[in-house]
């Protein structure tokens, strides 16, 4: 116990000096040692690294789970080093409300078909952004916690105990000064008027006692100046292990956007397909139902270029006469000429259809009447049907 109160002591008076010291020098009243020019580009460099992985990090959780609270929940767990119950995804809850309503509603209903075939694909975007999740907090985010977590806390143990060690050493700097000055003062006015033995004694006695101080104080300062280089180097050394960091995270960032690019890859093509099975539904249905009972379309007729007639419909009679409607189209007074380009290939079902190439341009215009989510399509002369959501239409 003893001991203990001792090396407490101790440590309170080594900590009350160096407050000391870093007081005096904020307040430019003490010398302090400046670091090298390089040792200062490195502090710096790795103060930038890790304010800006910070950021990136969290913003990055963000845009991956926007939910707080599921993301303090992810902390809670990781911080107990429990593995973090699987969550369904946005796109899969949708998915799965869909496809109960369509049940309740019923499969066989135009509605509760196109539920269906909504909802699985809604359910297969889910297991995409469910995919994106763990191949992100597998590839980019868990380096980045392990660099904060892990490297830095070693680099800020390091820079402090540098700092210690730089304030020790202005410490015995100042020691040495004030030892020096009072020597130096005691040498230019020794005493002389002292006759009686015992001052002089007692003069010489100080003296020796000062050029003590003086030994001491430079023993002090050169030890102090040692384990200062010592913990200098030792913390350039783990700075300049920064540049191997900044390698690891671009490999990192790099795996992060192509596993962006693999997800949104896939939602393209996933809704690619869920337009073709729309457009499958809806052909069908105009063949066996009345207009007012086909499966809707996700774009509205705000694409076309002008009005339809209220009430006006395509007859099922002409969608099983691809010829006698191709006469009677050209027949019937368009509403205007437009070009348009082709976003994406789409093969026609059946004579009464256009087959389009991406990136193409033909020429599209409507007839009162027609279906408002189709317009008629002209490429040389071929002629035909062609979905609008395949189109943009130009000025």
């Amino acid at each position: 116990m003893d001991f203990n109160v001792k090396k407490l002591a101790s440590g309170a008076g080594v900590f009350f000096t160096r407050a000391v010291q870093f007081t005096e020098e904020k307040l430019g009243q003490a010398e302090k040692t400046e670091l090298d020019p390089h040792l200062e580009n490195l502090i710096s460099r790795a103060d930038s690294t890790k304010n800006w992985t910070e950021k990136i990090l969290r913003q990055t959780e963000a845009l991956l789970q926007p939910n707080p609270s599921a993301r303090i929940e992810e902390f809670i767990y990781d911080k107990l080093d429990k593995k973090l119950p699987s969550r369904t995804t946005n796109p899969e809850l949708l998915g799965q409300y869909m496809l109960e309503a369509a049940s309740e509603f019923g499969p066989g209903t135009p509605y509760g078909s196109t539920l269906i075939t909504v909802g699985e694909y809604q359910k297969r975007l889910g297991g995409a952004e469910r995919e994106l999740l763990q191949t992100s907090a597998a590839t980019f985010l868990t380096p980045l916690r392990n660099f904060l977590e892990g490297d830095w806390r070693t680099i800020s143990k390091e820079r402090r105990l540098m700092e210690n060690r730089r304030l020790d050493l202005d410490i015995c700097k100042a020691r040495l000064k004030k030892a020096k000055q009072a020597e130096a003062k005691a040498a230019a006015a020794p005493d002389f008027q002292e006759t009686r033995p015992r001052n002089y004694v007692l003069s010489a006695s100080a003296s020796a006692l000062l050029s003590e101080e003086v030994d001491k104080a430079e023993h002090d300062l050169r030890v102090a100046q040692t384990e200062f280089d010592r913990q200098a180097e030792v913390t350039r050394l783990l700075l300049e292990g920064i540049s191997s960091t900044h390698l690891n995270h671009l490999r990192c960032l790099q795996d992060f956007a192509e596993a962006q690019a693999t997800y949104y890859a896939q939602c393209h093509h996933y809704m690619q397909d869920l337009q073709r099975e729309l457009h499958k539904c809806a052909n069908g249905a105009s063949v066996l139902q009345p207009p007012a009972a086909v499966c809707p379309d996700p774009v509205s007729s705000a694409f076309l270029s002008g009005p339809s007639s209220p009430g006006a419909t395509v007859s099922s009679s002409s969608s099983q006469r691809p010829s006698t409607l191709a006469m009677e189209q050209t027949q019937l007074p368009v509403t205007g000429t437009r070009k348009a380009k082709v976003l994406y290939d789409y093969d026609a079902h059946d004579s009464s259809e256009l087959s389009l190439l991406a990136d193409e341009l033909i020429t599209v215009y409507t007839v009162p009447g027609m279906d408002p989510d189709w317009l008629i399509g002209e490429r040389g002369n071929q002629k035909g049907k062609v979905p609008v959501t395949y189109l943009e239409l130009l000025s």
